[in-house]
């Protein structure tokens, strides 16, 4: 995992927001973009700010996590 700005490549990659935000509020939300071997994370309300890199495996852990938890 890697936290690091998103200077780089980050403009580059197709965000996506969860289906799970409230549209009216623009900025609610995490988005995600996914490359082969990474996944980005960043705030939809600073999407200039920082991002969270993850390895797919990690991702897939949190996700059944979060599934778990719900």
């Amino acid at each position: 995992m890697t936290l690091k700005p998103s200077a780089g490549d980050a403009s580059e990659l197709e965000w996506c927001k969860s289906s799970y935000s409230n549209s009216n509020e623009r900025d609610d939300c995490i988005e995600v973009a996914t490359t082969r071997n990474t996944i980005h994370i960043r705030d939809s309300k600073n999407p200039g700010g920082p991002q969270l890199r993850l390895q797919p495996s990690a991702w897939a852990d949190f996700v059944a996590y979060a599934a778990d938890q719900g």
